[in-house]
């Protein structure tokens, strides 16, 4: 018996949507899954999350990082020291929403942008 796709979501009502659509809408702004990602993978320090996304200023990175604390994704944590050191840590929050994102992760490896515009 084959479902078709649409069939498979009509146990969401309209508020899940929507906020299915505010999660959509943070990770997906330029930028932001691959702060996310780097964070999952072991950054913490602003250099080595700018070394990781590559081609991101260094205004629009310390935006996105506010961006991601505002939303409870990120947490920051200043120890005063001489110089002061600033690390950015996921949440646990951010680790779940990191780890459900794996399946369009594994989607986009095994479907190339440069590929799609070729089929």
């Amino acid at each position: 018996m084959t479902t078709s796709i649409g069939s498979t979501f009509t146990h969401i009502n309209d508020d899940a949507c929507r906020g299915f659509q505010d999660h959509l809408e943070v990770i997906g702004r330029k930028w932001t899954s691959g702060i996310m990602l780097a964070g999952v993978r072991g950054a913490t320090r602003f250099s080595e999350y700018r070394a990781f996304v590559t081609g991101i200023s260094d205004r629009l990175l310390s935006q996105r990082l506010r961006e991601l604390e505002a939303e409870g994704l990120i947490e920051r944590q200043v120890t005063p020291t001489s110089p002061v050191l600033v690390e950015y840590r996921p949440t646990d929050r951010g680790r779940e929403l990191m780890n459900a994102l794996q399946p369009l992760v594994a989607y986009s490896v095994n479907n190339p942008r440069d590929e799609r515009a070729t089929a």
